[in-house]
């Protein structure tokens, strides 16, 4: 597929459309606030920032939602951070506010070409196309689209208009190259992007596109020279080298082969194809060690790449690890119990090892298979021969690898700032909301957590010692841990001089809240438990004991104990909390991540539920609840509460997106 958007035809985009769409009423306090909401989103915006810009656009949609400017530059930090669902959404919002902005429709129309729904995109081109018929990147964008509708008349049709209106334009040319390929007709195919050559000859892709012809003739020499003026003008593109590779192959230039499958590995350090190919390489040029390490990632990739697997086994062998080498070769003649090369090569490791009842064994199904062949030596590269990957006959074992289907479109992966759906992290749920004497907020968002009985709570307890509803237990520094050991000295001996149980009972919440952040769980459920032997009607003991109790269960289990009978402990505290507050999202929330860990999906989904009901901007619920969605296979549900999660400022949402979509 084609790159659809750029980074600085948005951003032009954008700055055009606020020029159109400047809100007037600037004397109006309310107005003024909103205005400054988008302009400080919108500079986010700008620096790519765009979880932060998020946030005050979400702050301006609060604020006035009748606006549809938010709703649109939300989408397009959504689009950014790959949420093309989400983005869709907001367009879709935004256009029921104002139906006339065209750059509305073409940000929806790629949001849809993302999720590969290229019907709808064509619809919103066509919408687009009505409002603004000279509209290049709309007419562009659309024959992509009916490419890959395989509606190749119409996108030829198209192509004609676009060719009488732009003539001097390289990418109609080459638009129109594509689709001759796709129809087979390499000639007309050929003369088209020589136009488009002719017109641009800086079009990197155009040359990527002209070598992928030559390569299908096996016409080596001159798809190397167009993939060298490839490789030029878009350097950092692994495809090109490994393309480049074959060609040089197949022309017997071992060295240069190796050398880009190198380059490749060092823009695309998991590409599957350089490390296999290289591996044979490396193999044919008796650099086996190293050739095995190759095998070696491929097969972290892909386990059951039997073809990996042979190579890897032949190659342990050769190195002197006969062990190894049947290890591999068990797993291969497992699968094809007829591969008679296998079977001979494993006799060999067996009886390398003096294991000769097991050699005559393999040797015997040869020897009644009658197969005649010459074995010992490992086959070398089959020059000019080529599998595709989806190819699983072993019998190509030694053959270099081609992607099932050419993809020269590129696709620039940039690390920059903002772009948190890069950065790896794990499928954990978010945890528990808990007591602590330690504020959390973000960047933007300075709205506490908040519940009653907690406040109530608050009344009986000194200023700079309250307690705060949170689901951020933050690591402590060395010094903050001393002031924490200092605190629970101090409120130990307040404890021990009082007499009265109404003054006792508040130090001992501070307490037990104390002992929890520095992870003392055990001391904080016996004060709690003392707690509530007083009070048993505290909603806010039971929600922490429960909170203590679970986290101590995770370390326990962790050491290979049964928690069971804890886990139903923390339900029934978490139970009663309820009935004695059952207005407090987070006590559905805390008790939805006791039944994940019971893997009881359905109850959680149903707590998860409750406490959207009751706190409609939980961004944590929404996450956990898509994580549980995943974990039914619930594609749909779970993109959906993940992008409210990343809408509300739970920016890992993002990332998970993004690797479960893969």
């Amino acid at each position: 597929m084609r790159y659809f958007f750029r980074k600085r035809w948005i951003l032009a985009l954008l700055a055009l459309q606020s020029s159109m769409f400047n809100i007037q009423c600037s004397k109006c306090f309310a107005q003024y606030n909103t205005d400054r909401l988008l302009m400080v989103g919108r500079s986010a915006l700008y620096y790519e920032d765009y979880v932060l810009s998020i946030q005050y656009f979400n702050q301006a949609i609060s604020a006035k939602p009748y606006l549809f400017e938010p709703w649109y530059y939300r989408g397009v930090a959504k689009y950014y951070l790959d949420d093309y669902a989400g983005a869709e959404k907001d367009c879709s919002e935004a256009i029921q506010r104002n139906p006339y902005v065209v750059g509305i429709y073409e940000l929806r129309g790629l949001c849809r070409i993302q999720q590969k729904n290229f019907k709808d995109a064509v619809n919103d081109y066509n919408t687009a196309l009505r409002y603004d018929p000279e509209g290049l990147n709309l007419w562009h964008n659309r024959v992509l689209c009916r490419i890959q509708l395989k509606d190749y008349d119409k996108a030829l049709a198209e192509i004609d208009t676009m060719a009488t209106r732009w003539s001097k334009n390289a990418r109609v040319y080459a638009m129109q190259s594509e689709v001759y390929l796709q129809q087979k007709d390499t000639t007309k195919a050929i003369k088209s992007l020589d136009k488009s050559l002719d017109l641009d000859a800086y079009n990197g892709n155009a040359w990527a596109m002209r070598s992928m012809i030559s390569l299908a003739r096996q016409e080596w020499k001159e798809g190397e020279g167009y993939l060298d003026r490839a490789i030029h003008l878009l350097p950092k593109q692994a495809g090109l080298y490994i393309n480049r590779a074959m060609a040089r192959f197949n022309q017997n230039n071992l060295r240069g082969a190796m050398s880009d499958y190198d380059m490749a590995l060092d823009f695309e350090p998991n590409n599957f194809l350089g490390h296999y190919n290289r591996g044979l390489l490396r193999a044919q040029v008796g650099d086996d060690n190293r050739a095995i390490t190759d095998f070696d990632f491929v097969l972290k990739l892909e386990p059951d790449n039997l073809m990996a697997l042979y190579n890897r086994a032949l190659l342990l062998e050769k190195t002197g690890n006969p062990r190894a080498a049947i290890r591999d070769y068990s797993k291969v003649i497992a699968e094809y119990p007829n591969f008679w090369t296998g079977l001979h090569q494993r006799a060999q490791c067996y009886r390398s090892l003096g294991m000769k009842k097991e050699a005559e064994l393999d040797e015997f199904r040869i020897l009644k298979a009658q197969i005649d062949k010459r074995f010992g030596k490992q086959p070398r590269l089959s020059k000019k021969q080529m599998r595709k990957r989806s190819d699983e006959d072993i019998e190509k074992y030694n053959q270099l690898a081609v992607a099932d289907e050419e993809d020269i479109a590129p696709e620039y992966q940039s690390d920059y700032r903002g772009r948190v759906q890069n950065h790896k992290v794990g499928m954990d749920y978010m945890p528990m909301y808990a007591l602590s004497t330690e504020r959390f907020q973000n960047e933007v968002k300075h709205d506490m957590a908040f519940d009653y009985q907690v406040e109530q709570l608050n009344r009986k307890i000194p200023a700079g010692r309250q307690l705060h509803v949170t689901c951020n237990q933050t690591s402590l520094s060395e010094a903050a841990t001393q002031r924490y050991f200092s605190r629970i000295d101090s409120i130990t001996q307040q404890i021990n001089q009082l007499k009265k149980e109404a003054d006792i009972l508040p130090l001992l919440i501070q307490r037990a809240v104390a002992y929890s952040v520095i992870q003392n769980n055990e001391g904080a459920i016996d004060d709690l438990t003392t707690y509530i032997m007083s009070d048993s009607l505290s909603s806010v003991a039971y929600w922490q004991r429960a909170v203590c109790q679970s986290r101590l269960n995770g370390f326990n289990a962790a050491q290979g104990t049964d928690v069971r009978l804890q886990t139903a402990r923390v339900l029934a505290d978490l139970a009663e909390a309820i009935r004695l507050n059952p207005s407090c999202a987070y006590l559905y929330y805390n008790r939805g991540n006791v039944y994940v860990q019971r893997n009881d999906y359905q109850h959680a989904i149903d707590d998860y539920n409750r406490a959207i009901e009751l706190e409609p901007h939980l961004a944590e619920a929404f996450y956990n609840r898509g994580l549980v969605r995943i974990a039914q296979k619930q594609q749909q549900e779970a993109v959906a509460d993940l992008s409210k999660a990343g809408e509300l400022g739970l920016y890992q949402a993002y990332s998970i997106i993004k690797q479960n979509r893969k």
